[in-house]
């Protein structure tokens, strides 16, 4: 049996905000037209999602005080909080990830929004699915946990090793079974997906750079989906603060594409936060850390890493 605050209205009432949020912005998409987004707007952007997000988080406190008591409303609307601040600070490995992709495959600035939109698209249902999956194997199986914070574990080592290092995309699996098995133009058609030469479908590198997205979602999921089950067990929870993280996604993207490396020593904290988030899912049996020091300590190391970055410049790029 899930332990959950949440019931049919409060998800139906979240899906249609979704909804209503998801349709605003292709709304806005379909206005403004295609153009190259700039700092400021995505600056403005990104502040309306946070704020929808925390006035989301105030919400429920003031639904669940009303209805649960003073008691449940704090402890979760604090998992809310310090999930969505988790879910948050490891989205941004993901963004770089798709700076790079931008730039392999030299996708107009125009076209970026258009790709990003229907990514988090694809990614608010994937992760719909794999929250709903892993909810229900933790209802079943306690020791999964375990599994979780040791993957965690490993997978913090493994930034901290490589965190240096671009991804080959040149020869990603992905990328090299769509070459072998599709029709892809080697040029750009506006920002379609797919065009016709001679009555034949053909896939553009448009399509190409969205599916890559989407999988490079599945990728960071796998992490960031265990690490707020490290904070709180209601899947509720775990949901609104994983599409709330997401919704906000493409704003950030085009507040970091132009100074990511201004933010160089980002990718360590994030280690740090999954290394430190893997421990206390391992040590919850044992001892478990308050969700209100698990949130000072995320937030700490992302304040000492941007501010890390800042103070010391990044290297000069090799000739």
């Amino acid at each position: 049996m899930l332990d959950t605050i949440g019931t049919p209205t409060l998800y139906l009432s979240f899906t249609v905000l979704v909804a209503l949020l998801l349709a605003v912005d292709f709304f806005v998409l379909k206005h403004e037209g295609e153009h190259k987004v700039s700092t400021r707007e995505a600056a403005m952007w990104s502040v309306i999602w946070i704020s929808i997000a925390l006035a989301f988080g105030g919400w429920l406190w003031w639904y669940l005080d009303g209805t649960l008591g003073p008691e449940i409303a704090k402890a979760k609307a604090l998992e809310y909080l310090t999930g969505y601040l988790i879910e948050k600070s490891l989205a941004v490995d993901n963004v770089f990830v798709w700076i790079t992709l931008f730039n392999f495959f030299a996708v107009p600035a125009m076209f970026q929004k258009r790709v990003l939109l229907y990514g988090v698209l694809g990614a608010i249902v994937l992760r719909a699915v794999l929250i709903y999956v892993g909810a229900l194997l933790l209802a079943q199986f306690h020791w999964i946990l375990y599994i979780f914070g040791l993957f965690l574990l490993y997978t913090g080592v493994q930034m901290l090793i490589v965190s240096d290092q671009e991804p080959d995309l040149a020869n990603n699996r992905v990328l090299r079974w769509m070459r072998g098995h599709m029709k892809i133009t080697d040029e750009y058609h506006g920002h379609s997906f797919f065009t016709f030469k001679n009555g034949v479908r053909y896939a553009t590198p448009l399509f190409v750079v969205l599916v890559l997205v989407e999988v490079t979602d599945v990728i960071f999921a796998v992490d960031s989906i265990p690490a707020i089950f490290a904070v709180t067990g209601d899947p509720f929870i775990v949901f609104t603060s994983n599409i709330f993280a997401i919704l906000g996604l493409r704003a950030m993207y085009f507040l970091l594409a132009d100074m990511a490396q201004r933010f160089h020593l980002l990718k360590y904290g994030l280690a740090f936060i999954l290394v430190f988030i893997g421990a206390k899912m391992l040590l919850l049996d044992i001892y478990k850390i308050p969700t209100g020091i698990a949130l000072g300590v995320v937030g700490l190391i992302l304040l000492v890493s941007v501010l890390a970055s800042l103070m010391r410049p990044p290297p000069a790029p090799k000739p």
